[in-house]
């Protein structure tokens, strides 16, 4: 085979893969909005094949072969920047999913469908003992995974680098103690001070009201609507199918839209990235963003360091005026950014304020850490969460529907994802930083309603790379130095003292 006929043999492989991926993206967003819950089993199955088939074409002899020849070619300077590129992510994605063999990838599929179908109907019914047999399942399977994948490296080491290159458990460790040390005093000077009294954030704004807040927000935002679905679920998400497909869902409470505000905001965030990977990357392994902390520092940035400042309220304002003028009209936009940066401790993750968002993600990397160090089992895990919740943010957890069954990345397998989360937002912090000192004004560009400038910066040293850059890679190009903690700190306390009077 010639050198041009490699190339063409692996794009086609890509985009064969990429194919198959947009049909089980269908499936995954099909069972979390519109199908019926007898359905699962079906879709469990549909998508188990699909997870075979793609494993069984990357793991190939054919394809080994194929990334074998290539990889000489490439270290004979014959392939362009991109294909070579493309070729070193798909390698790294070729030698892990050789680790696995195919009939565990479907059933891992499988499994991970059947799980979420089980952990909503748990949730609703309070009902840990439902799903904690599937957990159980997914955390053998997460440890067999980790070991195939490196046996010389802790387990929960491994499963963190597969969501964020370069983190392990001593990262983390120093990052959270940082963190700690910032928000924990906040949170106890913050804590005496009186709520103001702010009736609307409880007032009603009906579901279609809601939904087109949440339109026009992503408009502002910067999203091609054209390109993207919006739908109601039980926890919120959003995804990058494929080129021109990006999907954005919600979940509306009729008496919190400000609920609705920062979830549309935040998945926006995911989405607006998704759409502006660069385009010669689309049908490739470099579509799609670098990783999750990457991830969420877009999502988390548009929601927080936008979304929550005193800049935006304005035009935040003028958005809920136009669908709920019997709510807001009266409303200033100080009280606006009063009640949208509430420091005060509560149950659920996802309503969490940006000051004590940190300790929820602490409550989960915790039982995470001990579950993957044999320092509990999964039938600790609802004692665990009470004890760490009591611990980190001072409250009783009165039931498991309000603590280890609200959220649903563990039904996916997701163990080792939510201590981006945390990464994210300290990444958003230094992203300002690097920003204003490239001229932009983000305060000026948000309370203008025009985050052009702000989302120029982002499509350029961001979003465009795609999966061609790990996030170690992006921070230093985009920010002129590694990653530092210290912006996230210092962003928090300058924001809440000053809220505060502090």
């Amino acid at each position: 085979m010639s050198e041009t006929s490699r190339i063409d043999a692996f794009k086609q492989l890509q985009r064969t893969l990429q194919q198959k991926y947009y049909l089980m993206s269908v499936l995954e967003f099909d069972g979390e909005t519109v199908a019926p819950e007898n359905g699962a089993a079906a879709r469990a199955e549909a998508m188990g094949a699909l997870a075979g088939e793609m494993h069984e074409l990357t793991t190939s002899d054919a394809s080994v072969r194929l990334v074998a020849e290539l990889e000489a070619d490439a270290a004979a300077g014959a392939l362009d920047a991109q294909t070579a590129t493309e070729l070193h992510v798909f390698s790294r994605d070729q030698r892990e999913a050789r680790a696995i063999p195919t009939e565990e990838e479907v059933a891992w599929s499988k499994l991970a469908s059947e799980a979420n179908a089980v952990w909503h109907r748990a949730k609703l019914a309070d009902d840990w003992a439902s799903f904690e047999p599937y957990v159980e399942r997914i955390v053998d399977a997460c440890r067999r995974r980790a070991e195939a994948l490196d046996p010389a490296r802790d387990a929960y080491d491994v499963l963190l680098d597969q969501y964020e290159r370069g983190m392990d458990t001593a990262a983390y460790d120093a990052f959270f103690a940082q963190v700690k040390e910032t928000v924990v005093p906040l949170v106890r000077e913050i804590a005496p001070q009186p709520a103001p009294d702010l009736p609307f954030r409880s007032a009603r704004v009906d579901r279609a009201a809601q939904l087109a807040i949440a339109r026009d927000l992503l408009e502002l935002e910067g999203l091609d609507m054209d390109g993207c679905a919006v739908a109601e679920v039980e926890h919120p998400f959003s995804d990058g199918f494929a080129p021109g497909d990006v999907r954005v869902t919600t979940h509306i409470y009729e008496t919190d839209a400000l609920s609705n505000v920062f979830s549309i905001l935040h998945e926006g965030g995911h989405a607006i990235y998704e759409q502006n990977v660069d385009p010669a990357y689309a049908w490739t392994c470099l579509d799609g963003g670098t990783s999750m902390g990457i991830h969420e520092s877009q999502s988390r940035f548009f929601e927080n360091i936008v979304g929550r400042s005193r800049a935006f309220a304005e035009p935040l304002l003028a958005v809920l005026r136009k669908h709920a003028p019997e709510v807001y009209s009266s409303v200033s936009a100080d009280d606006l950014y009063r009640a949208a940066n509430l420091a005060h401790p509560q149950l659920i993750r996802m309503e969490a304020d940006e000051l004590t968002y940190p300790l929820h993600i602490m409550i989960r990397y915790d039982i995470e850490r001990a579950l993957f160090a044999g320092e509990a089992r999964v039938a600790d895990i609802p004692t665990l969460w009470r004890e760490l919740t009591r611990r980190y943010l001072g409250l009783d957890v009165p039931n498991d529907t309000l603590g280890c069954l609200q959220d649903t990345h563990w039904s996916g397998g997701s163990f080792g994802y939510f201590p981006s989360y945390a990464l994210g937002s300290a990444y958003g912090a230094q992203y300002v930083d690097a920003m204003e000192r490239a001229g932009i004004d983000v305060d000026g560009a948000s309370a203008s309603g025009g985050l052009a400038p702000v989302r120029d910066w982002l499509r350029d040293r961001i979003w465009r790379w795609g999966r061609g850059k790990d996030a170690p890679e992006l921070i230093a190009g985009a920010c002129g130095s590694p990653f530092d903690a210290t912006y996230y700190c210092d962003y928090l306390v300058k924001k809440f003292s000053a809220l505060y009077n502090l």
